[in-house]
């Protein structure tokens, strides 16, 4: 008889965990308490608009391309991936912008208006930036890693100097790259998993080579189409999915689970369970009738939450023919910047705004003539007990006030549809610690660069997946963490054939 599996959580890293696990020979159940699946991968609509509210740069194809393949199917009968070029455009407060392509000839000319000698040493610094690439296939990205002693057993001792291990980012990248523009490009790349350049380690450098070597990706139709090209998979290997259906406690004997208790009141039993719900929430909320889990919750505060996130979804009357696809407007003071939001947990007074318009990739995304302009700024993560609710009217029009100045003229005026996202609905609706956006941030001195461990320390047969687990936060990571933790399920426990309760 084949083992009973629960999901608890329909984001990405749960539909990838509950995909491989059926295809190793579980029978799964997942369990969303949201109306969709998709986790902080959605979708929001108004007056014509389209907006994915989540993730709108997909990196590392062969990730989804392994997942379909594990169940015997193709990426491509599931979701088109549509390749963006350029892939960003960005603006500076002194007027400079810059288009950063993965066209190698191109991005030196780009570079070479700003800084010839740091041109020169673009080649330079893209290898180093793959050396680390190509070391973490060999570990990162194909082992569940749960500390450094698993890091050292996978490399000889010049693959891990490869990794540059004493070095921050922003230190790997001033040895290449001395333009302080440049720099602050480069550097960026954290915020793909909500990290301080300065803080993480130079191993998060591959970023770079992540995109301008492998490229960047929009799915045609939006992004939430992976989401749905996710679920009819489930649908076809016969995964329950259930949503609206909240799971409010675990039900535990000495180390080993049952089962859960859901809000209706309902049981439903398991062998095993995985929780896409991030390992800290789960202690204080789901586990909280456990005798140890306040012990377990704070044996993982070295692990901090990533950024969160002001989003505005602006549905305009014009287009602003500057933009791009994909556009950053910067700082004028990174080092600043990375301060306020990680050191002093306020909101930067100059922030980093990203705003992405899928109109320009998919007409079909916005009217005709118009534009679905996706803003996000990056904020602290939320304390115990706070609210963002006080910062957000005044922080709209710090946001909306940078960006009429950096050159969207008179944008309030252009406003025909709104809609938000603050921490606290990051937090309620997906259960995010603080209302992460990546999950755990990548720190070199507080954890190492590492993630929470897939395997519970409480309970012999829960694992957690997605962002705040290895290898961390973004949509080819957490999918990742599908993959990796079911591998130490069938460690653990062999193929799910025989029931293991």
């Amino acid at each position: 008889m084949k083992s009973k599996t629960i999901v608890i959580g329909g984001g990405i890293g749960g539909m990838s965990a509950a995909i491989r696990l059926a295809a190793d020979g579980h029978h799964v159940t997942l369990l969303e308490k949201n109306e969709r699946v998709g986790g902080k991968l959605n979708i929001r609509a108004g007056e014509g608009f389209t907006f994915d509210t989540g993730p709108s740069i997909l990196t590392m194809p062969w990730v989804l391309e392994q997942l379909f393949a594990s169940a015997g199917r193709k990426l491509s009968d599931y979701a088109q991936l549509i390749r963006v070029e350029p892939q960003w455009r960005t603006f500076y407060g002194d007027g400079v912008t810059i288009d950063v392509t993965s066209d190698l000839p191109e991005m030196l000319n780009q570079m070479q208006r700003i800084s010839s000698g740091d041109a020169s040493q673009l080649l330079a610094y893209l290898q180093y930036c793959q050396r680390m690439y190509e070391a973490s296939c060999k570990s990162y990205y194909s082992h569940s890693l749960s500390g450094l002693s698993e890091l050292r057993s996978l490399h000889t001792l010049k693959e891990l100097m490869a990794l540059d291990p004493m070095r921050s980012m922003n230190q790997g990248t001033a040895r290449y790259i001395k333009d302080k523009r440049l720099r602050q490009l480069f550097d960026f790349f954290a915020m793909y998993v909500g990290s301080s350049p300065y803080a993480a380690p130079a191993v998060l450098s591959q970023l770079v080579y992540v995109q301008l070597g492998l490229g960047i990706y929009y799915v045609e139709g939006g992004m939430y189409n992976l989401a749905r090209g996710m679920l009819k998979l489930m649908e076809e290997l016969g995964i329950e999915v259930r949503t609206g259906c909240e799971v409010e406690s675990l039900l535990v004997s000495d180390s080993s689970a049952s089962g859960v208790k859901l809000a209706d009141g309902s049981i439903v039993q398991a062998d095993i369970i995985v929780s896409n719900l991030e390992a800290i929430p789960a202690y204080n909320t789901i586990l909280r009738s456990h005798p140890r889990s306040e012990e377990a919750a704070r044996n993982l505060t070295r692990y901090k939450p990533t950024v969160s996130g002001l989003v505005l979804l602006l549905g305009v009357d014009r287009s602003y023919e500057q933009l791009l696809h994909h556009n950053f407007f910067f700082s004028d003071n990174p080092e600043k910047e990375f301060r306020d939001i990680f050191e002093e947990g306020v909101p930067a007074s100059d922030p980093t705004i990203y705003i992405g318009v899928s109109e320009r990739s998919d007409p079909s995304q916005a009217p005709q003539g118009m534009q679905n302009l996706f803003v996000l700024t990056h904020v602290p993560p939320l304390k115990d007990g706070e609210s963002w609710t006080s910062h957000q009217s005044e922080y709209r029009e710090i946001v909306l006030d940078k960006l009429e100045r950096m050159g969207l003229s008179n944008l309030r005026e252009h406003i025909r549809y709104e809609s938000s996202f603050i921490p606290d609905d990051l937090r309620s609706l997906y259960g995010s610690n603080g209302g992460s956006i990546y999950g755990v941030a990548t720190d070199r001195r507080l954890n190492g660069g590492f993630k929470i461990p897939s395997r519970s320390e409480l309970i012999r047969n829960l694992y957690f997946v997605g962002g705040s687990t290895h290898p961390g936060g973004g949509v080819p990571m957490v999918t990742l963490s599908g993959q990796l933790t079911a591998d130490l399920i069938k460690e653990d426990w062999g193929t799910g054939i025989q029931s293991i309760g």
